[in-house]
C-alpha cells in the first residue's frame, strides 16, 4: 500500500514554474533562463562566470536549488522500498545523518542521483533533480506499489550556502554551534527570522564546505520569511556573500568531479560505469543482501571490470574547452569515447571535462578530443581535480 502526495510552486501565467525565490534573483539582476522547466538564473548584474565561480572558492555563494524535489518516505516498510531502488545499506546509515545514492532501473542503469537523510527507522528525506521529476516520481510510485509506505514530495525554498566562509556566516543567524554538525549530518532548527524549524545539511555541490536549507514555504508568509532570509544574507554582508547562478554551478561541480545527470549519468550506465562502485557497501555485496534493482549485473561488474563497456574519467586541457559530445581519440587515432561534460577552470587554468572512455585509463594518459574540425589534446587525470574541503570536524 502507498501513497503519493505532490504540492508544486505556482509560476502565474509564465509555462516555467518559479521558486520562491524569484522575485530576489530578479531584485538582484540574475539573467533568467529555463532550466528543467524553471526559470533559474544563470548569471547575476554586476558578475562574471570567472568572478562568481572565484568568489565561492573564496567567500560565500547563495545558490537557490529550490527547483530540486523533495521526498518523505513514512510508514511500514520505507527501508524496504528504498533499499530496492538504490543500493544503499540503510541499517548503517546514522539516524540524522545522509548519503548520495542513486536510483536504479533493472537493468542496473541510474534512473537519477539522489540524496538520502535518515531522521528514523521508518522516516527518510530524499531529494532528487528538477530534470528527472516526472519520471522519478513515476518510478518511485509503481516501485512503491508494492510496498506499505507512505511516499510524498514537496517544495520549498531550498537554499545552498556554499564557500570557506559558510559555516560562519550561517552561525550568525542560530544558536545551534554548527561546529558539531559535520559534512553529511543533518539537523532541524531554528534560524533568526523564520517561524518554522528549517532542515539543515551540511553538504553541497561545490566541493567547498557549506550547508543546503530546505525552508518551509507553503504559505505566503513562509514564503516571505525565505525570500526576507536570503536578502538579509546579502545586504547584510554585501562583502562576504553574493548569489551565485547556474553557469558557476557547473563549473564548480565539474572541478570538484562530480556528475551531473544527462551527461555523466544515465539509465544506461550502471554506478561502477560511472565509477561510483563506493555507492554500493560492502554490506550489500553478498548474495543475501544483494536485493536492490540490477544487482546481478552492477555486482558481476565489480567482479569483472572487462564486462563495463564504458568508463568514467576525468581530463585536463590547454585551449579551446572540450565540449558534451566531442569525440575522443586514442593516441594511435583510434576513437575510444566522448566527452559528458566540460568547461575552463577558473581555479587551475586551462580546462578540466569528464569523458567515457571503452577502458579506465590511467592517469597521465594522453587522449585527443575533437573540437571545431580539430584533434586537441587532453591527459587524464583523476578527479577531484581540485581538493574538496568538506568539514568533518
Amino acid at each position: 500500500m502507498s501513497s503519493i502526495v505532490t504540492k508544486r510552486f505556482a509560476s502565474g501565467a509564465s509555462k516555467l514554474l518559479r521558486t520562491p525565490l524569484y522575485d530576489c534573483h530578479v531584485e538582484l539582476g540574475g539573467k533568467m533562463v529555463d532550466y528543467a522547466g524553471f526559470e533559474m538564473p544563470v548569471l547575476y548584474k554586476g558578475q562574471t562566470h570567472v568572478e562568481s565561480h572565484n568568489w565561492v572558492r573564496s567567500k560565500v555563494g547563495l545558490f537557490d536549488v529550490s527547483h530540486m524535489l523533495q521526498h518523505k518516505f513514512k510508514g511500514a516498510q520505507p527501508r524496504e522500498l528504498l533499499q530496492k531502488i538504490t543500493p544503499i545499506d540503510l541499517a548503517y546509515l546514522p539516524i540524522n545523518s545522509s548519503s548520495l545514492t542513486v536510483l536504479l532501473n533493472k537493468n542496473g542503469g541510474v534512473i537519477d542521483d539522489c540524496i538520502i537523510t535518515k531522521h528514523g527507522e521508518n522516516d527518510y528525506y530524499m531529494v532528487t533533480n528538477a530534470g528527472c521529476r516526472t519520471k522519478d516520481v513515476k518510478f518511485i510510485k509503481e516501485e512503491a506499489a508494492n510496498f506499505d509506505v507512505d511516499h510524498s514530495t514537496f517544495e520549498g525554498t531550498l537554499l545552498a550556502i556554499q564557500g570557506p566562509e559558510a559555516a560562519g556566516l550561517l552561525q550568525k543567524f542560530t544558536n545551534e554551534d554548527l561546529s558539531k554538525i559535520t559534512f553529511g549530518n543533518t539537523k532541524y532548527l531554528k534560524l533568526s527570522s523564520i517561524g518554522a524549524d528549517v532542515h539543515l545539511a551540511r553538504s553541497g555541490y561545490t566541493g567547498e564546505d557549506g550547508f543546503e536549507l530546505s525552508i518551509p514555504s507553503s504559505t505566503p508568509q513562509e514564503s516571505q520569511e525565505s525570500q526576507n532570509f536570503f536578502r538579509s544574507l546579502i545586504e547584510d554582508y554585501p562583502d562576504l556573500v553574493r548569489p551565485i547562478g547556474l553557469a558557476a554551478r557547473d563549473s564548480l561541480r565539474l572541478e570538484a568531479g562530480m556528475c551531473l545527470y544527462g551527461h555523466e549519468l544515465a539509465e544506461d550506465i550502471t554506478p561502477i560505469e560511472a565509477t561510483l562502485t563506493w555507492l554500493i557497501p560492502k554490506s550489500r555485496r553478498d548474495e543475501k543482501n544483494a536485493t536492490f534493482n540490477g544487482a546481478s549485473k552492477i555486482l558481476s561488474q565489480i567482479k569483472d571490470k572487462t564486462l563495463c563497456s564504458k568508463k568514467r574519467i576525468g581530463l585536463l586541457s590547454k585551449g579551446p574547452s572540450p565540449r558534451d559530445g566531442n569525440k575522443l581519440f586514442s593516441e594511435d587515432g583510434k576513437e575510444i569515447g566522448h566527452i559528458t561534460s566540460g568547461s575552463p577552470s577558473p581555479t587551475l587554468g586551462g580546462n578540466v571535462a569528464q569523458a567515457y572512455a571503452d577502458k579506465l585509463l590511467k592517469s597521465g594518459t594522453k587522449v585527443f578530443f575533437e573540437s571545431r574540425g580539430k584533434k586537441r589534446e587532453a591527459i587524464v587525470a583523476k578527479m577531484p581535480f581540485v581538493e574538496s574541503k568538506f568539514y568533518r570536524g
